[in-house]
């Protein structure tokens, strides 16, 4: 084979390779914060909005902070006229589309926290996704929703 048969073939081989896209989902957090609560609370409760800014679907598979024992995604649901919470289980996210955590839905539950968090502090928490990073994002300690 000759010296340009030995190129073209390979320039053919590697062509496929140079032209294909890998598509990812993205999750971006946005209006981050977590109510105030008294300094001796086991719980406080997170919210945001998350958003897929990617060309793929993800999933949010769960989330975690240095400033809490635990964090967990749950829902406030109304059963039998009595607010109760529930784990949300694995959050699945089409590309361009949200899902808002707020007071009275979704939020995320951080259990014990490791320090007194006083207004205005920040904290950070790592929402985990099946696109391997997931995000980090400071939530803001607030008295009332932005």
């Amino acid at each position: 084979m000759s010296g340009r048969a030995v190129c073209i073939a390979l320039l053919a081989a590697l062509l496929p390779a140079a032209t294909s896209v890998s598509a990812a989902g993205t999750l971006v957090v946005e209006h981050a914060w977590v109510r105030a609560a008294p300094p001796s609370a086991m719980m406080l409760a997170g919210y945001a909005t998350l958003r897929n800014g990617g060309d793929a679907p993800l999933t949010v598979t769960g989330a975690d902070s240095a400033d809490f024992d635990d964090v967990q995604l749950h829902q406030s649901l109304m059963e039998n006229g009595v607010e109760r919470m529930r784990p949300t289980g694995k959050i699945e996210l089409a590309p361009g589309k949200s899902v808002e955590f707020a007071p009275g839905g979704k939020h995320f539950m951080l259990i014990r926290p490791k320090r007194e968090l006083r207004t205005g502090e920040k904290v950070k928490i790592h929402i985990s996704t099946n696109q391997g990073e997931g995000a980090t994002a400071q939530f803001v300690v607030r008295d009332d929703a932005p």
